[in-house]
């Protein structure tokens, strides 16, 4: 037993807690490398390696090329709630389970494995955005703040006791990307906190107020289709939230094909809240398009437009206004989001 105050700070005490950690997506990486730093972290659950790319090469998850590399045994199961994997786990004889974005769901058979407690680290200030797109939830909705939860695992989702959480501000400018890496670095803190309560035996139990909490389902790049019927600010933080993933996307009248082609939109985006439309003007119609971007008019009881200055056209690569307008067409009056009448 002892106290590690190098690696999490004045009050953290682990002691001889044997950590393991179930892990799969990047957000997880900082907080791996710190529960490895601190000597406690025995074992790494992840999913299996599994095809990448337009080559399909089969990739592990970057998380266990982490542990590889530090020396920490990896398991890989198919199925968490397989015998065989259950038994794997307690082999390494856990005293706290840590999840964070691991992709499966856990059975009550893996909950009770650890000695102590199975705990979750969640990119969200719950009970607000339980599920899988929580990041983008916070953006999307226009959320004033966010952070990390952890909380104890239960079989309902996201619905566990909390046990710390901390906060940051949004400032209205992050995307989906960027939130993603602060909240990954953000996350080891109140981590490592909450382990050391734990081993203090002394960590709180909050229970979450079912009556305010949201939900934030997986997204699907089906859901970046732009809906330029919301107001402006609503289509300006979607696009925000879904980069990188899954993205948004709209439809344009191609003058070139003579056909519909798709249309990625990528940050930054400006909104105009007050702008004087001109007759006759309606959601998804271009006010303006050249070098400087493109302004779209959105729908609302106050309308307003936004202009976007990086797409990418179908089969294309990213490029910025000036390089599409270069060789594409959108003319003023073009309607997008809707597939042409032929």
């Amino acid at each position: 037993m002892g106290f590690r105050l190098d690696k999490c700070g004045d009050s953290c005490y682990l002691g001889l807690m044997r950590i393991v950690m179930m892990a799969t997506g990047d957000i997880a990486i900082p907080s791996f490398k710190a529960l490895e730093s601190t000597g406690n972290l025995v074992g790494l659950v992840t999913q299996p390696d599994r095809p990448v790319g337009r080559h399909m090469v089969l990739t592990p998850p970057r998380v266990k090329e982490y542990a590889e590399q530090a020396g920490i045994p990896v398991l890989q199961p198919e199925r968490m709630r397989d015998a065989e994997a259950v038994e794997a786990l307690r082999a390494l004889e856990p005293d706290v389970l840590v999840v964070m974005a691991y992709g499966q769901i856990l059975s009550q058979e893996v909950i009770d494995v650890p000695r102590v407690a199975c705990i979750n680290a969640h990119a969200s200030l719950l009970p607000r955005h339980r599920g899988a797109a929580c990041i983008q939830a916070a953006i999307e909705a226009g959320d004033d703040e966010t952070g990390i939860t952890i909380m104890h695992v239960v079989k309902k989702l996201d619905a566990g006791d909390v046990i710390t959480r901390a906060s940051m501000p949004l400032r209205g400018t992050e995307t989906g990307e960027s939130l993603h890496d602060d909240l990954a670095q953000m996350a080891p803190a109140p981590l490592l906190e909450a382990i050391s309560l734990l081993a203090q035996g002394n960590a709180p139990r909050e229970e979450q107020d079912e009556s305010v909490m949201t939900y934030a389902p997986k997204l699907l790049r089906s859901h970046g289709q732009i809906d330029w019927n919301l107001p402006a600010l609503q289509v300006a933080r979607k696009i925000r939230a879904y980069h990188s993933w899954p993205g948004t996307y709209t439809i344009y009248p191609s003058v070139k094909s003579g056909g519909d082609k798709t249309l990625k939109i990528y940050p930054p985006v400006d909104v105009f809240s007050g702008i004087t439309k001109p007759v006759g003007s309606r959601p998804g119609m271009v006010l303006e398009s050249g070098p400087e971007g493109m302004l779209i008019s959105c729908g609302g009881s106050r309308g307003g437009a936004i202009r976007i200055t990086t797409m990418q056209p179908a089969g294309a690569r990213k490029m910025n206004a000036e390089s599409f307008f270069a060789g594409h067409k959108i003319m003023p009056g073009a309607i997008l989001g809707l597939p042409s009448e032929g």
